[in-house]
C-alpha cells in the first residue's frame, strides 16, 4: 500500500512541500486549505506536471479534513506567515489558534500518523499539537534545525567558496533568535569549522543563521521563506517513510535529555518509520548548555502564555 501524506495549509510551504514530496515519489499526497478551490487548483497542475518529472504519486486538493483518513504523516503549515518586523513569537497567540483546531480535526481523522509541524513559532506550535492531540512524543517533530542547520551549510559555503553539499552544520535550540549554532560539531568534509575560518567569522555565520529567517523576510517584504522551509520537512518526511534512521536536527519533547525536561526544542534526532527513533545526546561545554537552557526557558514562557489563552 502507498504512503499516505497530508499537507495542511496550500500556501507556498504547503505547496512547495507536497511538490518535493510528490517528485521524490514518496507516496500519495493530499493538500488541504479551508478557502475552496486553492488547493485543488495547485494539486491539480502539480498532479499535471507528473509525465514530465517522472512521478507516479497521487497529488489531490481538498477542504475537507475527511480526506486525510488514516494518513501516514501529517505536515502542518497552516497559519499566518511573518511579516516584516514581526517575530516568530509576534505570531504567537493568532497561529496557536489556528494549530489547536487543525490537530483536533488530526486526532480525529488520522489517530496514528505522524505530524511534522512546520508552522511558527515552530517549537511551541510543537509542543500545542502535543497538548492536543494526546499522541505518543516520538509522533511529534517539529521541522526547525533541519531548515537553520542547512541556512548555515549556505553562509559557510559562501564564505569558503565551497559546494554546500560537503558541509554538515549542527543547530541546536528553538527556531528563533535563541537557537544555538554548534560551530565545532560543524565541518566541511569532515573537518571542522574552527579549522577553516576565524572566530570573528564564525561568530558572523551564526548570527547570519539566527537572523535567517528574518533577512528573507526583509528582503520579499510580503510573506517569508519557503524553498528551504519545504526542503527540510521533505527531507524528515523521506527519512520517516523509507525508515533511513537519517540524524536530523528537530525540534521533539525532552525527557531529561540535555539536562531538560517538558519541553520542545531542538536537538539531534534519529528519525525512522515510527518517527523518533533516538535523540542523540551531545556533551556540551558550559556556554553552549547556557545557551540551549536559555532557549528552552523562552519556549517554555511562550507555551505558557498560550496555555493561558485557549
Amino acid at each position: 500500500m502507498r504512503n499516505k501524506i497530508a499537507v495542511i495549509g496550500s500556501g507556498f510551504v504547503g505547496a512547495t512541500l507536497a511538490q518535493r514530496i510528490a517528485e521524490k515519489n514518496l507516496g500519495d499526497v493530499v493538500l488541504l486549505d479551508i478557502v475552496d478551490g486553492i488547493a485543488q487548483g495547485k494539486a491539480l497542475d502539480m498532479y499535471e506536471s507528473a509525465a514530465l518529472e517522472k512521478f507516479s504519486s497521487k497529488v489531490t486538493g481538498t477542504t475537507s479534513y475527511d480526506d486525510i483518513q488514516d494518513a501516514d504523516i501529517v505536515a502542518v503549515t497552516a497559519g499566518l506567515a511573518r511579516k516584516p518586523g514581526m517575530t516568530r513569537e509576534d505570531l504567537l497567540l493568532k497561529n496557536a489558534q489556528i494549530i489547536g483546531g487543525v490537530c483536533k480535526e488530526i486526532a480525529d481523522k488520522a489517530p496514528n500518523c505522524i505530524i511534522i509541524m512546520v508552522t511558527n513559532p515552530l517549537d511551541i506550535m510543537a509542543q500545542l499539537a502535543l497538548a492536543v492531540t494526546k499522541f505518543s512524543p516520538k509522533k511529534i517533530i517539529g521541522m526547525a534545525g533541519a531548515l537553520d542547520s542547512a541556512r548555515m551549510c549556505a553562509f559557510i559555503a559562501m564564505e569558503l567558496d565551497v559546494s554546500p553539499v560537503d558541509i554538515n552544520a549542527m543547530v541546536l535550540g528553538g527556531h528563533g533568535d535563541s537557537m544555538v549554532p554548534l560551530p565545532r560539531y560543524t565541518t566541511v568534509s569532515g573537518i571542522p569549522i574552527t579549522e577553516l575560518m576565524d572566530t570573528e567569522t564564525i561568530e558572523k555565520i551564526n548570527n547570519r543563521t539566527r537572523k535567517g529567517g528574518a533577512e528573507i523576510v526583509k528582503l520579499l517584504q510580503s510573506g517569508s521563506a519557503y524553498y528551504a522551509p519545504s526542503a527540510g520537512a521533505a527531507q524528515m518526511i523521506e527519512s520517516i517513510l523509507t525508515d533511513s534512521k537519517r540524524i536530523i536536527p528537530c525540534s521533539v519533547m525532552l525527557n531529561g535529555q540535555f539536562g531538560l525536561k517538558d519541553v520542545f526544542i531542538g536537538v539531534p534526532v534519529k528519525l525512522g518509520r515510527n518517527g523518533v527513533c533516538d535523540i542523540i545526546d551531545l556533551t556540551l561545554r558550559d556556554n553552549e548548555k547556557s545557551a540551549l537552557d536559555q532557549s528552552a526557558n523562552v519556549v517554555k514562557e511562550n507555551f505558557k502564555k498560550i496555555m493561558r489563552s485557549i
